[in-house]
């Protein structure tokens, strides 16, 4: 009898990792061994039980998609994590997937997409959905174009969380660092993108499709 891989669902809802669970018990291929709620709490599970592949959301409360993979990763490093996201954007997807993710799907690519993804990614393939790949070509053929890519995991998270209007002192708490360094890396941030205010930055993240004009 094959061994079934094991998979660790993270998501802040409920509804979804259920979806999810009910869509991966259909497939004997596939264990849901444990469900985290958030970063914080998927990070500790991953060490309780060690699942052959996580699939995480981007976008919870607290640490986030991007940094808990980024922890992970340096914990872990042959981790195999698959981003289950409703961010259809190369800016993301590329970012996931520096911070160490093995894959990167939609979340209105479900069903056989999903499965896939799992099974190529347990084969020690990455995965990119069809759609997300051709925007990554198009968004980053160049960093002219693309000033994102410059930016490292914990630059992108700290300018998309300034873009969404989130006080340096509240990005302090969420990522467990401090103020002083959230500061330094707004400067980095400025430098690295050519932007002075906060407008600029506001702008660019609405240009790169991360946030809503």
């Amino acid at each position: 009898m094959t061994v079934p891989i094991r998979i660790m669902l993270v998501d802040d809802h409920a509804v979804v990792r259920a979806g999810v669970r009910r869509l991966l018990e259909q497939d004997v291929r596939f264990l849901v061994v444990v469900e985290a709620e958030s970063g914080e709490r998927a990070y500790q599970q991953f060490g309780e039980y060690l699942p052959d592949i996580t699939v995480m959301d981007l976008s919870m409360p607290g640490l986030g998609g991007m940094e808990t993979i980024a922890r992970i990763i340096a914990r872990y490093p042959a981790a195999k994590l698959l981003v289950l996201s409703m961010h259809e954007n190369a800016a993301f997807a590329n970012q996931a997937l520096k911070a160490g993710a093995k894959g990167y799907l939609a979340k209105n690519g479900l069903a056989e997409e999903l499965v896939n993804a799992l099974a190529c990614i347990a084969n020690g393939e990455t995965y990119i959905n069809a759609n997300i790949t051709q925007k990554i070509a198009q968004q980053f053929s160049n960093t002219e174009s693309n000033p994102l890519q410059q930016l490292s995991t914990r630059e992108f998270e700290i300018f998309r969380l300034l873009a969404e209007g989130v006080d340096g002192n509240l990005i302090a708490t969420k990522l467990n660092i401090s103020s002083k360094t959230v500061a330094n890396y707004q400067t980095s941030i400025k430098q690295k993108l050519g932007i002075n205010n906060p407008v600029e930055l506001v702008r660019l993240a609405i240009r790169s499709g991360l946030i809503d004009s």
